[in-house]
């Protein structure tokens, strides 16, 4: 699965989630750029991001991440991606 589908499946699922159609994520995007992004919603994000890859992130990979781009490197390496 090429980056750019992997990124848009995960835009697709904050959109979803953060209940923003016009949301835009890059690799640098981070929780201080989205409004509602707070510990809760990271939590569901993080969720549904499991489900719909078929992967499970360790406690330490999601406190790891300071970025979508970092995300992405942990999805594409447990998903084989």
């Amino acid at each position: 699965m090429e980056k750019e589908r992997v990124l848009n499946e995960v835009e697709n699922i904050f959109r979803d989630i953060l209940d923003e159609e016009s949301l835009n994520l890059t690799r640098e995007t981070t929780a201080n750029d989205v409004d509602g992004w707070d510990s809760l919603t990271h939590i569901q994000l993080i969720v549904a991001i499991e489900k719909q890859f078929k992967v499970k992130f360790s406690s330490k990979e999601i406190l790891s991440w300071k970025n979508v781009g970092e995300l992405l490197d942990s999805l594409k390496a447990k998903a084989s991606l």
